[in-house]
C-alpha cells in the first residue's frame, strides 16, 4: 500500500511538471525527435493528453484496492481493460488532437 501511494504521488508531481511546460523532455518520442518533427506537434495538447494519464492511471488502478474485495478477479480484469483502453485512447489522441494540420 505505502509503495502504490508513493507512485501516485510521483504520477501527480510529473503531470504537474508537464502540464507546467517544465516537463516536455519527459514524453517519450518528443524528447528525441527532431526540429522538423518538433514542430508538427502541438505541444500544449500532447501535454494535456500526458498529463491526464499520469493523474487517471493511478485513480483506476487504485479502485480494486479501495473498492473491491480480496481475490475478485472480475475486478481487476475490470480495472486492466480500463487502463488497457486508456492507453489506447492516449495514443489515438496524441497521434490526431496533438498533430499541427
Amino acid at each position: 500500500m505505502i509503495i502504490f501511494i508513493v507512485v501516485t504521488v510521483i504520477m501527480f508531481v510529473l503531470a504537474v511538471i508537464i502540464l507546467s511546460g517544465k516537463g516536455d523532455h519527459l514524453i517519450a518520442g518528443y524528447n528525441t525527435a527532431s526540429e522538423e518533427e518538433r514542430k508538427e506537434v502541438n505541444i500544449k495538447r500532447l501535454r494535456i493528453v500526458v498529463a491526464g494519464v499520469c493523474f487517471l492511471a493511478p485513480i483506476v488502478i487504485a479502485l480494486p484496492i479501495f473498492i473491491g474485495k480480496e481475490g475478485d478477479a472480475s475486478l481487476h480484469l475490470f480495472t486492466a481493460f480500463c487502463v488497457f483502453l486508456m492507453t489506447i485512447i492516449a495514443l489515438i489522441l496524441a497521434n490526431t488532437w496533438c498533430k499541427r494540420k
